[in-house]
């Protein structure tokens, strides 16, 4: 490592309870009795306060909770590892502040359903980590704050799960909530060279309020530095509750053992052309597939030409709804002159068209029954880039830009992960090369509904033969 990577990037590995282990193996060591849970807590807090002031990740600490629930861990699967909440769900005794200055930092009276189920898998979350307003954009910056990508501080980390992202690529936890309304799981997995999951809708349970939404983009998750603990995760999650209407995640124990056939993508029908470090890093991805045994050639995905105006139109609608029923959603306190640019200005773009709100979220809800259609009759697998262009520069979508030229950015940026939320099919964001400055670069893997375990096993082969780079290495 250069001396100017040493200065642009951090990281909290270290020798302690935690060691450079992922969430599996945290919940090993505590079950076989080498760690405690108080010590594995002790490990994150600290490590936390390591490299907070350079991270800026943190919304809401919940240290002192943390360790008292360590000291009873009980015996669930990832019973005593430390972990996150992305703060826009209900935590009991936590704010939510969805990363607004609107919403007063009010503690919530009881968990919500999303933590509900997270807690049930044994994990302990040491805090709340930050989030851009609403999750509205494909970064972590707010008008008070950003939150820095600990490959390079001079970067995003994505959004808008950009705070968990960064903890868990920096050592802080293992594994962090997330969640994805248009990408937001799978983009900041990209940013910081993780394994992030969207799974099919209804594979969790709903966050709180969720089942008001017309089309439910929106599906929590996790964001790890292993395809085992994003695996393991949902085997602990679906024994708390599971949805009947899917086939259950299987155990991920090995990679998958039969050829497929995976379509490859390189440009998204809905964005500029995908640049060159991208581009080259997923073809790079789709030769290595061809090496393992799978047939990979050229594939367009049928994307509608309306789809691009219809999930932007959808987008301000949700922007409008906040902003009306901010009071309603989130108490008496909300304040709306203090909402950011964006969420302003998506808002107002709603109400030019919100005539039409039939028609598009009609064929939103449409989708759905077109990408079974599509997955049936083409490939098993679709690989494409998870974004359009590298990660950029704090700065570049910036919470004070215009909202117009924010929107604009946002859209060329983020050409591939939206087609997902809108028809609730599965994918998967895993790391597939670096940049010239070492920034991660992630390729995306698609399948049909309910087979997140063929996409998990397929991820789990690429790690295995292409192991993940290390940000302490």
């Amino acid at each position: 490592m250069s001396d100017q990577e040493t200065s642009t990037r951090v990281h909290a590995f270290t020798d302690d309870a935690l060691g450079d282990l992922d969430a599996t193996g945290v919940a090993e060591q505590i079950r076989n009795g080498a760690i405690s849970a108080a010590e594995a807590v002790d490990a994150a807090i600290a490590r936390a306060e390591r490299v907070e002031e350079s991270l800026h990740a943190l919304r809401h600490t919940d240290f002192d909770r943390a360790r008292q629930r360590a000291k009873t861990p009980g015996d669930a699967e990832f019973a005593g590892v430390p972990a996150a909440f992305k703060d826009n769900i209900k935590v009991g005794g936590m704010p939510m502040t969805e990363g607004s200055a609107a919403i007063p930092p009010t503690p919530q009276a009881k968990d919500g359903r999303v933590a509900a189920q997270y807690l049930q898998t044994g994990i302990i979350p040491i805090g709340t980590t930050t989030m851009p307003e609403f999750g509205w954009t494909a970064t972590t910056e707010t008008l008070a704050d950003q939150t820095h990508n600990p490959w390079h501080l001079d970067y995003s980390s994505g959004g808008s799960s950009g705070g968990s992202a960064a903890w868990v690529a920096s050592g802080v936890v293992p594994i962090a909530h997330g969640n994805d309304g248009g990408g937001s799981i799978r983009i900041p997995a990209a940013a910081c060279g993780l394994v992030g999951l969207k799974p099919t809708r209804g594979r969790l349970r709903l966050t709180d309020g969720g089942e008001a939404m017309p089309v439910r983009l929106v599906t929590d998750s996790v964001l790890a530095r292993s395809v085992r603990d994003v695996a393991n995760f949902y085997l602990a999650a679906q024994r708390v509750h599971r949805n009947r209407l899917l086939a259950p995640i299987e155990g991920v124990d090995r990679p998958i053992d039969r050829p497929l056939r995976i379509g490859i993508m390189l440009d998204s029908p809905v964005a500029p052309r995908t640049d060159d470090a991208t581009r080259s890093s997923v073809e790079a991805l789709g030769r290595l597939l061809e090496t393992l045994g799978h047939h990979v050639e050229p594939y367009d995905v049928p994307v509608p030409g309306f789809f691009k105006d219809d999930f932007i139109d959808y987008w301000n609608f949700l922007a409008m709804a906040a902003r009306s029923g901010g009071a309603r959603m989130w108490g008496a306190g909300f304040d709306p002159d203090k909402l950011e640019p964006l969420t302003v200005g998506l808002a107002s773009s709603a109400k030019k068209r919100l005539w039409k709100a039939p028609v598009y979220i009609g064929r939103l809800l449409a989708s759905s029954a077109a990408s079974r259609l599509a997955f049936a009759k083409g490939p098993d697998v679709v690989l494409t880039p998870v974004l359009s262009h590298t990660t950029p520069k704090l700065g570049y979508l910036a919470a004070d830009l215009p909202a117009d030229e924010h929107f604009r950015r946002l859209v060329d940026y983020t050409g591939f992960t939206p087609l997902h939320n809108a028809t609730g099919g599965p994918a998967i964001s895993v790391p597939a090369g670096a940049t010239d400055e070492g920034l991660p670069i992630g390729a995306m893997l698609s399948s049909n509904h309910g087979t997140e375990s063929l996409l998990l096993r397929l991820a789990l082969q690429i790690e295995q033969a292409q192991p993940w780079r290390r940000i302490q290495d």
